[in-house]
């Protein structure tokens, strides 16, 4: 997997210097971080009701969906699918009730 991911970040870097008439993901670059942010909260709740009212397939398409617009977000923001393994690898082993005290 982290083939197709590392692959679809290279051509969303590519995208940020295409013509935002010949690219959906040039447009949504052109039109900044709040309509990234409009398309990720679209598909956040495309996957809600996929997975409460669709089968096993509409969800997986909605799921794709949103990380795609995810990743799009982290380009957008110079922010590498590296760091945020990184992130999770921090996390790895250690239990959500202690990583998120450990926050505060």
């Amino acid at each position: 997997m982290d083939k197709i991911l590392q692959a679809i970040e290279k051509i969303l870097e590519d995208r940020k210097s295409a013509s935002k008439d010949n690219s959906y993901v040039a447009s949504l670059y052109n039109q900044g971080t709040n309509k990234i942010l409009e398309k990720i909260s679209e598909e956040s709740e495309e996957v809600i009701m996929a997975a409460k009212n669709e089968g096993k397939e509409e969800i997986i398409h909605e799921v794709a969906d949103l990380w795609f617009h995810s990743l799009v977000l982290l380009r957008h923001k110079n922010i590498s699918i590296e760091e945020i393994e990184s992130e999770l690898a921090k996390r790895f082993g250690i239990s959500g009730l202690e990583e998120k005290a450990s926050r505060s």
